[in-house]
């Protein structure tokens, strides 16, 4: 695909923006953007790293609402995808980190509100975001992510709307392809010292593939309480149900004959159900002028069952866990941390010190998936016998202190660090026969500093360059299984610490503004996947890797309301180090270094102009573009580039007390045929997750203030 080319075409076109809006002698039309740091919301023009806000109203408009690829695109260095495939989570990583994932999320951080989707292990999943009560979504990247803890290769947090003024009530709903239907309904406002916001949705899909059928139902509220004193304390609450069956991927021969078949999926009718509720309470306290205190406490549970596409024969061994997954997982912590603004050497300086401490405990079972004997099932894809049983739990225990010092009128230094601490145990329950005792413990231990200089040359000039250590342990899912087909937990698999530094640029341009990035990383003992088959992962260390990469970004909007965003991402992400992808280790299994990491793509673009005035007509276009995406490790199967242009329209009114919202929206406009994701390493050469050609989605929304 010709990147260079189409790159060149959106800089003319962001430039062309920028040259309209000076000969119209307009000022930055941009307004402050600012974001959240450890010590509080933070101009991001005045932050030493790479960090972006996409607010919600924008996720909103003119798009279905219910994943969070739909809008995160023009993020640089973010790589996320929609698998098709509600069983299995997007597909989200950040300069890399989270690529190896074949579900969930893994070596990204996520939060909602300040509470962690992320579990202390390092696994996370997004199901629980609802687009529809969303305030603004950020995305940090580099190295200052670490001081988020373990598994923060970059850090998404999603804020939700807080209610204010007189209660308002609000409809939406929209339909697309393959039938697909959402709806939602909220409620906000404030009262005196107390605000509040609730919101509920419901989503289903026919699926585009053949057995990818999915519906979601979601709740999420939020109610906040200004104390005498000056205090604040915020109550968040929120619960998804999910039901979503799994069709798999797609070998090259099956792509090639039939994109959306799953016949595979259908024999073992592989599925996947979801039910989790959690709660936190947030309390902030300003002790005085230039003191504040703060204290997040959170709690909450989630129940899985996962029906997967092993067959029978495979489950014969006396150590196999079988082919229905069954998690029981309660989960809380707390998050105590104070803020100071003080002087040094007759300098402002701030200082931010907290602990913050996360636990899990999980009931994990195993069945069979089929009844009667292996060599000739009754059935598939239904309980069966009980083949795994055990406890596990997960706790971090993590201090923290970052301080900001301005030593000069142009010059900010910062520095921080983390001792993160990861403990894991295991607890067998099921020892029957040849399944022996497979309990087990182990903790990990890392120490984990940032810094970073900042020049503020001009008014709209920043440079900055910043270095940090990350650190990566396994997860539960990774620990489950051992390569050698043996029982117990793989507490031979260790986790990665990783090394950045990052030089960047901010500049304030023709009333738009201009971000660039340069930055580099170096990982040992890169976790990597050994074996994927059917549904089933197990993982290994794979000695050092390197991820060098560029990323450019342009966001400007004219005063008539011409809005312009592109975003360039350049990743070099490969092994250093040669190793073996098969147990035992055959010549064919060889990895050699300099190999690319497989599921990373080592180019992105994303541009969009749209004429988005605040009330009326609006219109707009939107390209995306993906370099070929490796698939295995050894480099033998890839997924090739694509790019698919997107248009939308819409109308928006404001009368009386309503505000009325109607768009329509066509994706993939040249019906292109590609591959929108692969499963890394898969062990059957289903690699591949086919996205969908054309198609549509209109919508309407409807709101009142009382």
């Amino acid at each position: 695909m010709k990147f260079a080319a189409v790159a060149s075409a959106c800089l003319l076109l962001a430039s062309s923006s920028a040259v309209q809006a000076q000969d119209a002698g307009s000022v930055p039309a941009l307004g402050e953007i600012t974001v959240s740091t450890p010590a509080g919301p933070t101009p991001l023009f005045d932050v030493a790293g790479s960090v972006d806000r996409v607010e919600g109203v924008d996720m909103r408009d003119s798009r279905l609402g219910v994943n969070l690829s739909e809008s995160l695109s023009g993020v640089p260095g973010l790589q996320i995808q929609n698998r098709q495939n509600y069983a299995q989570d997007l597909q989200i990583s950040i300069r890399g980190f989270g690529a190896r994932s074949t579900f969930g999320v893994r070596g990204v951080r996520l939060y909602v509100d300040g509470i962690p989707a992320t579990l202390p292990d390092g696994q996370g999943q997004t199901s629980n975001i609802d687009i529809g009560s969303v305030d603004h979504v950020e995305v940090l990247r580099g190295p200052f992510s670490a001081l988020y803890g373990n598994s923060s290769g970059g850090v998404v947090q999603t804020f939700t709307e807080t209610g204010e003024g007189a209660p308002k009530l609000g409809f939406s709903l929209a339909a697309a392809s393959f039938g697909t239907t959402r709806t939602g309904l909220k409620a906000s406002g404030s009262s005196g010292a107390v605000d509040y916001l609730l919101s509920a949705g419901r989503f289903e899909t026919d699926g585009y593939r053949d057995h990818s059928a999915a519906d979601r139902s979601i709740v999420n509220g939020k109610m906040g309480f200004t104390l005498d004193d000056g205090s604040r304390l915020t109550l968040i609450a929120n619960s998804v149900h999910l039901n979503a069956q799994d069709p798999l991927g797609l070998t090259a021969e099956q792509y090639a004959l039939n994109r959306r078949s799953a016949a595979v999926a259908t024999q073992f009718d592989t599925r996947k159900s979801v039910d989790q509720t959690q709660a936190g309470l947030t309390y902030e306290r300003r002790l005085d002028a230039d003191n504040t205190l703060r204290m997040l406490v959170y709690g909450g549970e989630r129940k899985t069952s996962q029906y997967q596409a092993i067959p029978p024969s495979a489950q014969l061994s006396p150590t196999s866990a079988g082919g229905v997954i069954g998690l029981a997982r309660d989960f809380g912590g707390a998050d105590l941390r104070w803020i100071s603004r003080m002087q040094l050497a007759d300098r402002p300086f701030e200082l931010v010190a907290g602990l913050e401490y996360n636990k899990l405990r999980e009931h994990r079972t195993g069945y069979e998936n089929f009844l009667g004997p292996a060599a000739r099932p009754l059935l598939l894809g239904v309980q069966g016998r009980l083949r795994r049983n055990e406890t596990n739990e997960v706790y971090n225990l993590d201090p923290y202190v970052q301080g900001t010092w301005r030593f000069a009128d142009q010059w900010t230094l910062e520095a921080g660090v983390r001792r993160n601490t990861v403990d894991f145990d295991s607890q067998d329950h099921y020892i029957v026969g040849a399944n022996r005792d497979d309990s087990g413990s182990a903790r990990y231990v890392e120490t984990l500093p940032v810094a970073s200089l900042r020049y503020q040359a001009t008014r709209d000039l920043a440079l900055y360059t910043s270095v940090g250590r990350g650190f990566e342990t396994p997860t539960l899912n990774e620990l489950s299984y051992r390569p050698d087909g043996l029982g117990g937990l793989n507490f031979a698999l260790q986790p990665a610490v990783n090394d950045s530094v990052e030089v960047g640029a901010k500049a304030r341009l023709a009333g738009g503004l201009l971000t660039a990035a340069l930055f580099k990383t170096r990982t040992s003992d890169e976790i990597v996947t050994a074996t994927n088959v059917g549904g089933r992962a197990t993982f290994q260390n794979a000695g050092r890797t390197t991820r060098d990469g560029f990323e450019l970004a342009w966001q400007h909007e004219s005063e008539d309301h011409w809005r312009t965003q592109l975003a360039y991402t350049w990743l070099d992400a490969r092994y250093s180090d040669t190793f073996c992808s098969t147990l035992p280790c055959t010549a064919a299994g060889i990895v050699p270094g300099g190999n690319r990491i497989p599921g990373i793509a080592p180019q992105a673009l994303f541009a969009s102009f749209g004429w988005v005035p605040p009330q009326g007509w609006r219109a707009g276009t939107e390209l995306r573009a993906l370099a070929s995406i490796e698939a295995n490790d050894r480099n033998t199967v890839s997924a090739p580039g694509y790019a698919v242009v997107a248009l939308f329209a819409g109308y928006l009114m404001q009368w009386q007390r309503w505000d009325l919202n109607a768009f329509a929206r066509i994706d993939n406009l040249f019906d292109r045929k590609y591959i929108g994701s692969v499963i890394v390493n898969e062990g059957n050469a289903r690699y591949f997750e086919p996205a969908p050609g054309r198609n549509w989605t209109i919508g309407m929304s409807a709101a009142y203030r009382f």
